[in-house]
């Protein structure tokens, strides 16, 4: 946690001032949030398949989920608007570089056939966001203890402005784009 906030503070700013030629420190891009999300579209028919996605979530944040509802009701999917459907957490601070540490530096790696993240999953405004197909690649999940495999959508927020300082921005701090 401290080694990704304090490779910010040394190394980011001064390559990040250097590359887009900042005047003040202000202007330099940040972390502002990250935001995992995991749908669990199955809770309609079982909702102890909730209890378990908030339980894994749980532990790989660190911290208790919230619970996201139905915007609308589908009758093909036999959903009503206000049944849950699956759980986010937003991480801020020491939680959001101690997530972000282990992501890169473990997680990731652990990912079958990994080459590196996509370059191109930026949203147009600085925010990038990745998704995840198991979540078993956090070394707190045991695999045992699963009863299904789920994914999630990891999301994270910039203050960039452009998609460019972003990407140099994540890079400097240690993900494995792919080349």
């Amino acid at each position: 946690m401290e080694r990704l906030q304090e490779k910010y503070k040394n190394e980011v700013v001064k390559a990040m001032t250097e590359k887009f030629g900042y005047k003040n420190v202000m202007q330099l891009p940040k972390l502002e949030k990250v935001i995992i999300n995991m749908g669990v579209g199955e809770s309609v028919q079982n909702p102890k398949a909730l209890d378990a996605a908030v339980a894994d979530l749980t532990l790989i944040s660190g911290q208790k989920p919230l619970l996201t509802r139905a915007k609308k009701s589908l009758a093909a999917w036999k959903l009503r608007q206000g049944m849950p459907i699956g759980c986010k957490v937003t991480l801020r601070g020491n939680r959001m570089y101690q997530f972000l540490d282990k992501f890169m530096n473990v997680a990731l790696p652990r990912v079958r056939d990994f080459r590196g993240v996509s370059k191109n999953a930026f949203d147009g405004r600085g925010n990038y966001a990745v998704g995840l197909k198991e979540q078993l690649i956090f070394p707190e999940i045991d695999y045992d203890k699963i009863d299904k495999i789920r994914g999630m959508n990891i999301v994270i927020v910039t203050t960039a402005k452009t998609d460019e300082e972003a990407r140099e921005l994540l890079k400097l701090l240690g993900m494995p784009f792919a080349e």
